[in-house]
């Protein structure tokens, strides 16, 4: 079965309610833009008539139309993945009266049920989206013989909405890992596909997705994990993970950062004082 037959099929299955408010990639559509414009077909034909290859860069018709939506279209989809695995999150971190009342709640249904299955969705989302963007890019740069597809995936993570680097794609893979202990038989079904090596430098998280897809995330980024900027995304998942599984890396870690943090500190003030 050809991408594009199962991506629609995708769209259509199981998961239609679920999507019922997520955007996603327009597939067929942007491949038609490709498929449709007289000057890629001009210069495809080119191509196969011409030994040495082709030299063309972009086109200018497909351009305008396709790169500004295909960016249109994965931010959405970043912004719909993101929001939902915060909501989730937060449902599975929540503390005092919120945590009191949820607690209570699970008591009638199974909620813990429901987020597992609701994460794993969410990666699915992620996952067949990605590989969406991935394939209409690499079919534009054999269009049109070019690498601005592969430099458009670049422009992706710049804007950080390439969605198989999300930071909630790695909380993900650690609330399946804190959660890995559970009886729930459907957290031990996903849990297999997530890992994680802390005796190995740098450490690492490894999640292994569907169609054999494996990705690894460096876990020694502190401004993912101490909120230097704004828009920081504050990791609870993965600070929790860290926490139970490497307590003397962790306090080694912020000893070392709060060392740092007090030396950068004392330099700043010294230069506003003495003006050097």
């Amino acid at each position: 079965m050809k991408f594009g037959e199962a991506f629609t099929e995708y769209l259509h299955g199981e998961q239609d309610r679920f999507l019922e408010k997520c955007g996603h990639v327009e597939y067929n559509s942007l491949k038609k833009v490709l498929n449709t414009c007289r000057s890629c077909n001009a210069l495809r034909d080119s191509c196969n008539s011409d030994s040495s290859g082709c030299q063309c860069q972009s086109c200018p018709l497909c351009d305008q139309k396709f790169f500004s939506e295909l960016m249109k279209e994965a931010s959405q989809i970043a912004g719909c993945f993101s929001s939902r695995v915060r909501h989730l999150l937060h449902l599975h971190v929540a503390t005092g009266m919120q945590r009191y009342v949820l607690n209570l709640r699970r008591c009638f249904r199974n909620d813990q049920q429901a987020m597992v299955l609701e994460g794993w969705m969410l990666i699915e989302y992620a996952l067949m989206n990605a590989i969406a963007i991935r394939k209409i890019l690499k079919k534009y740069d054999k269009i049109h013989g070019s690498v601005n597809g592969r430099n458009f995936k670049s422009k992706l993570r710049a804007e950080h909405v390439e969605l198989l680097q999300s930071p909630w794609l790695i909380e993900l893979g650690a609330f399946y890992l804190n959660s890995n202990g559970s009886d729930d038989g459907d957290f031990k079904e996903f849990s297999s596909n997530f890992s994680c090596d802390f005796n190995v430098n740098p450490p690492v998280m490894t999640l292994m997705l569907p169609h054999l897809i494996k990705l690894e995330f460096d876990l020694t980024c502190a401004i993912c994990l101490v909120g230097v900027y704004s828009k920081a995304v504050h990791m609870l998942e993965l600070d929790m993970l860290l926490k139970r599984r490497c307590k003397d890396y962790w306090k080694e870690r912020l000893t070392a950062e709060r060392a740092e943090m007090l030396a950068q500190s004392k330099l700043h003030w010294a230069k506003y004082a003495y003006g050097y």
